[in-house]
């Protein structure tokens, strides 16, 4: 029994660390968006909803899912792939990592309508707060 609970334990961790390292790169994409910066958003608060937004499309059923780690894994490496020292090895990883590349584009379609809605979504919170 105690086996069980420290592997669920490990596991939510492990699960937590993923998710952080993937907010992480996300956040750092965000303070390099111009329209981010236009619209006065946070990364921070941008970079929590398109985190919880992606993962409701992302493989896997919680946080701490192996399914659900690996995604958020190969999410972070898609977001840093600009900065990666040879990023035409690390476009074929992505696709072996993500299956095949319908796969890779398919999670980058997420990211991008993540990017948007979470937008959206944001600027109109705040220009409703406006009319207030």
């Amino acid at each position: 029994m105690k086996k069980i609970l420290i592997y669920i334990t490990l596991l939510i961790l492990v699960g937590c660390a993923e998710k952080q390292e993937y907010e992480q790169a996300v956040v750092e994409q965000m303070k390099q968006e111009k329209d981010i910066k236009d619209y006065k958003i946070e990364p921070e608060e941008m970079a929590k909803c398109v985190v919880q937004t992606t993962a409701n499309n992302m493989p896997g059923l919680f946080t701490a899912d192996p399914t659900r780690l690996n995604a958020y894994k190969n999410y972070t490496k898609m977001l840093k792939l600009n900065s990666s020292s040879d990023p035409k090895k690390t476009l074929e990883e992505l696709r072996t990592d993500f299956g095949d590349a319908k796969k890779l584009a398919d999670a980058h379609a997420n990211y991008t309508e993540s990017v948007l809605n979470c937008m959206s979504g944001l600027v109109t919170s705040d220009e409703k707060e406006l009319v207030k």
